[in-house]
């Protein structure tokens, strides 16, 4: 690959990390706007202390940031509102050649070295390389056309509902195991039932369908006409001998879920 003359290596460092509820990316928003209020913090390192003077004006900021839990880049992806894939500088999928994103978060109090944030889609300890100011005049075009999207967002999300056993089975998991299944459950499905790259969705011999989430299956019907999907329960993803003879702490997890619920395996 051929560079102008004179450019042999570019270095950039982050500035800051962000803390976030977000564990894995599966549970983070796909962008800020659906992130219903998501709070969390930007912790900027000693260094760059003074550089954040006059930051606290501002409503909201953006933070450029690394991708770094994305492995390598596709030149064609397919995005969550698309049903074919697209050429990766037209989207915002973090698989890029230069696994960069930017997002607009608002900007609550400035801490000290800790910004706290809201509306956050970032997953726990991104690397920042970069704050800057939300200007609306200069950053904020409403009228500009959106390509392949031909709207702001162009597909209603769906609605999502839950069964009281679902409920019960999924407060359940989170006590025994601090994981929020529900609302990863709540947004893997609210861009729809249909199988996609980013969700693992299947459907069953009965037609029913099913989402995988980690090592648990989430069991819905789809309501068409209401746009609607209704979680009715939830089951263990292990294979019923790996439930019965399994020894790891998950495998005595998701049997006691069994003794509980009575169901060995999603159908």
């Amino acid at each position: 690959m051929c560079y102008p003359t004179g450019v042999k290596e570019l270095v950039v460092r982050p500035v800051a990390f962000v803390r976030s509820p977000f564990r894995e990316k599966v549970e983070a928003p796909r962008q800020g706007t659906v992130a219903g209020g998501a709070a969390g913090t930007v912790e900027v390192l000693p260094a760059y202390h003074d550089a954040l003077a006059d930051l606290d004006g501002f409503d909201r900021i953006w933070l450029i940031f690394w991708f770094d839990r994305a492995e390598g880049w596709r030149p064609k992806v397919l995005p969550p509102r698309s049903d074919e894939k697209r050429g990766v500088f037209a989207t915002r999928s973090p698989h890029r050649p230069n696994p960069i994103g930017m997002t607009a978060v608002r900007l609550e109090r400035v801490d000290g070295l800790v910004l706290h944030v809201r509306d956050l889609d970032l997953v726990d300890g991104t690397p920042v390389f970069d704050i800057k100011p939300y200007i609306p005049y200069a950053d904020a075009f409403p009228d500009a056309a959106t390509g392949w999207l031909e709207a702001r967002d162009p597909r209603a999300a769906w609605s999502v509902t839950f069964e009281p056993l679902a409920i019960e089975e999924l407060a359940w998991i989170a006590t025994e195991t601090g994981l929020d299944l529900r609302a990863r459950v709540e947004a893997a499905l609210s861009l729809g039932p249909q199988p996609h790259a980013y969700r693992r969705i299947k459907e069953t011999s009965d037609g029913g369908r099913v989402l995988a989430v980690k090592a648990w299956r989430a069991r819905f019907r789809v309501e068409e006409d209401a746009r609607r999907l209704v979680v009715e329960r939830i089951s263990s993803g292990y294979r019923p001998r790996e439930i019965a003879e399994g020894r790891e702490p998950a495998h005595a997890v998701h049997r006691a879920f069994v003794e509980r619920f009575g169901s060995s395996a999603a159908p």
